[in-house]
């Protein structure tokens, strides 16, 4: 490929006038163009400073700036870079500009004015060349000042990857097509609604949940025809009639987790269309004075049963909550109930095998909420694998060395297998595996250690303290519960399943702690209760009359290992704490050299 040239003009109509009759490809070649407000700033509702872009292509590029310029959302942009390459075609300017597209929102400086449903991932002739050159026109827009970041950088980012600018996969785009036509033709007729987004980890369920928000509300707020694009993947949505339907509709976006809630927020500061305050929890929707229309639930199997709160004012709150939806403390009623009474159109994304702790909603219920929508032809799974390069094969094996119930000799045990292309070992030294990590951080960012609850948190009260001892090596639990991926502190500490799950990361060393132990004799995995510290992990449910058994709390613990296992898009590390654990997942695991 020729390096792409970059024209540069002042977004007038004067410039635009006197550009496009300088050369034949100004109106009649394929090209990609950003469009931003130059040094203009508008101030975020967390009082920091963001600049407006847009990105777009056209084949008549004179054209569309004049279409631009008629455009009340862009006519306050000052400045055009037009992106011209001789080998240029539709392909590759769409290809390019959803690449432009899901940096500059990943890239923390910009409100991206752009619509979602344009982001492509279509396959094309010679689209690996192509992309070689889409590294050259990223270095030439950052040293002309428009990207604040390199590429890794922005991509080991939580505004990348919990960006609604994504390109969805097949089963995920199927999911929301068919998804949406079903909620406008529900909000047609006035039915209610309740559908199920199913999958494992690494699915992408939170993607779809940001992206389903962003494009309803991108439904919503189009009222001129000027940048619509008909070949674009949802097009056929974007029609008078759902607008009308989608007019003051009020839609909220459930995320039960803290950490993962907070990272969300920061995403739809930055977002047009999109606040925080749509991003709740389930207290905030039973507590809400009006009823929603729709609510996305995300992680849904983290939603609460009665059970004991972490504070006495949470355990009043659940209780006042359930009087005023349902007239009297229903001990019976859960945060899933509380979803239904106050929505009449409920989309939740979850994997029951994610749930640990006791308090999450039951099994049995996420079950009967799977069968129910199943019968009604409301189901969705989704099953390709976004991040684990490995692949949805090592999910399923994760599981299978963490679950196996029977001796060496069962012949449902798991045989052992390799995969290829991934960085999948165990360590015999807890102090080479955090070496390890941190040769990978250097190399790759995103490299974080985790553990399973199994050491008390001493350093919440005293931040002299270290936590975790092994082997005369210390460390410290981390330090924040909001955003702790990205804290400055991570690198040095050791994440639990509060602070990663929903998250991504590049490498992760995992560490297997006492919690989780090897029967030799009987061939089986137990807990050993007492080196589990998560409180709220294995108490009992006195309010429901609820013990749970070591078993009860096996299937947590290897749901909480399962998850921590599954963090590491290029590879995993695993120390495990228990000698006779090592030896049996030794079998299962390579060992590092």
């Amino acid at each position: 490929m020729t390096p792409s040239d970059i024209s540069r003009l002042d977004f007038t109509p004067e410039a635009v006038t006197q550009w496009a009759p300088s050369h034949p490809r100004n109106t009649n070649w394929p090209v990609v163009y950003v469009l931003d407000d130059a040094q203009a700033e508008k101030t975020n509702s967390t009082g920091g400073r963001l600049r407006d872009v847009y990105v777009g292509e056209s084949r008549n590029a004179a054209v569309r700036m004049r279409q631009h310029l008629d455009s009340p959302d862009k006519r306050h942009l000052k400045r055009i870079r037009v992106i011209v390459d001789e080998r240029f075609n539709k392909s590759a300017c769409l290809d390019l500009e959803s690449f432009l597209i899901r940096l500059l929102a990943g890239d923390g400086a910009y409100r991206v004015l752009n619509r979602n449903d344009g982001i492509t991932d279509g396959d094309y002739y010679n689209r690996d060349l192509y992309r070689e050159s889409f590294r050259e026109v990223f270095d030439k827009l950052q040293a002309d000042g428009v990207f604040t970041r390199s590429i890794p950088e922005i991509e080991n980012s939580d505004l990348f990857k919990l960006s609604p600018f994504k390109a969805l996969t097949q089963d995920q785009a199927v999911a929301v097509e068919d998804i949406l036509e079903g909620l406008f033709a529900d909000l047609g007729s006035g039915a209610n609604s309740t559908i199920v987004i199913q999958g494992e980890p690494g699915t992408g369920k939170t993607v779809v949940a940001i992206y389903m928000l962003k494009l309803l509300v991108d439904i919503a707020n189009t009222v001129a025809l000027e940048d619509f694009d008909s070949d674009t993947m949802f097009s056929e949505l974007f029609i008078p009639q759902n607008r009308a339907l989608l007019t003051d509709l009020r839609i909220g976006l459930v995320v039960p987790q803290q950490s993962l809630r907070e990272s969300i927020r920061k995403v739809f500061r930055k977002t047009p269309g999109l606040d925080p305050s749509m991003v709740l929890t389930a207290f905030d929707v039973g507590n809400a004075d009006e009823d929603f229309d729709l609510l996305i639930v995300d992680e849904a199997h983290r939603l609460n049963q009665r059970a004991n709160q972490p504070s006495g004012v949470q355990n009043k709150n659940f209780a006042d909550i359930t009087k005023k939806l349902f007239g009297f403390d229903d001990l019976a009623k859960t945060q899933l109930d509380w979803i239904r009474a106050k929505s009449k159109h409920q989309i939740y994304l979850l994997d029951a095998e994610q749930s640990v702790r006791p308090a999450d909603v039951p099994p049995e219920l996420l079950g009967a909420l799977v069968s129910a929508t199943k019968d009604r032809h409301r189901h969705y799974p989704l099953a390709t694998q976004m991040r684990v390069q490995a692949g949805s094969d090592y999910l399923a094996y994760v599981r299978r060395i963490l679950g196996s119930p029977g001796p060496w000799d069962d012949p449902h045990s798991p045989a052992k297998e390799q995969f290829e292309g991934y960085d999948f070992r165990m360590f015999d030294s807890v102090a080479d595996m955090r070496a390890e990590v941190r040769r990978k951080e250097e190399e790759a960012g995103l490299s974080r250690m985790l553990a399973g609850f199994a050491w008390p948190w001493k350093s919440k009260n005293d931040k002299t303290a270290y936590d975790i001892e092994i082997d005369g090596h210390r460390f410290r639990w981390n330090s924040t519960q909001t955003d702790w991926v990205a804290s400055r502190k991570s690198l040095e500490e050791v994440g639990s399943i509060h602070t990663v799950q929903g998250y991504d990361l590049n490498y992760a060393g995992v560490i297997i702690g006492p919690d989780l132990r090897y029967d030799a004799k009987a061939g089986r995995l137990f807990v050993d209760r007492a080196s589990y510290f998560d409180k709220k992990g294995k108490e009992n449910n006195p309010v429901l009359g609820k013990v749970y058994s070591d078993d009860d709390l096996l299937r947590f613990i290897r749901n909480i290992y399962a998850v921590l296992l599954t963090r590491g898009i290029r590879g995993t590390f695993v120390y495990v704490y228990d000698p006779a654990l090592r030896e049996y997942l030794r079998a299962f695991i390579p060992t590092a050299q």
